[in-house]
């Protein structure tokens, strides 16, 4: 097999899951985004937020439990690690949102967004591993 900067060239099937699960992942940024903004409107994206950390949230739980502990079959790797948590949380939006409040005149919430979206964003992943380290 030919080697590629992933490893080794993924089965068709897995591209397709990889897609669908992507596919799943945008809808489900997009829902979370939604009802966020629909209970708690104002200037700061706080919609966004909740996504990027509970993204960061399940991204260390699976990790724990695929990667780390077995628990999980290594099959689910990529759906849903590269998939649907690569199309659920939004780094470039993050970006855009952060600089929008900056342009707005609002450089500190720019500055929080950005600074607190990093810390808790560590935070959920750590919180994700010890609960996925731990279980069982």
């Amino acid at each position: 097999m030919t080697r590629t900067r992933a490893g080794l060239d993924p089965p068709p099937v897995t591209l397709v899951l990889i897609a669908a699960g992507g596919a799943a992942g945008a809808v489900a940024r997009f829902v979370v985004d939604s009802a966020v903004l629909d209970r708690f409107a104002g200037a700061f994206p706080l919609g966004i937020l909740v996504v990027n950390l509970s993204g960061a949230f399940v991204l260390g739980l699976l990790a724990a439990l695929i990667v780390d502990r077995g628990v999980l079959p290594s099959d689910l790797r990529s759906p849903l690690m590269v998939g649907f948590l690569g199309a659920y949380t939004t780094f470039s939006t993050l970006m855009l949102d952060s600089w929008r409040l900056f342009e707005d005149g609002l450089p500190l919430l720019a500055f929080v967004n950005v600074a607190g979206s990093t810390l808790l964003g560590l935070v959920a992943v750590v919180a994700g591993l010890w609960l996925g380290r731990s279980l069982g």
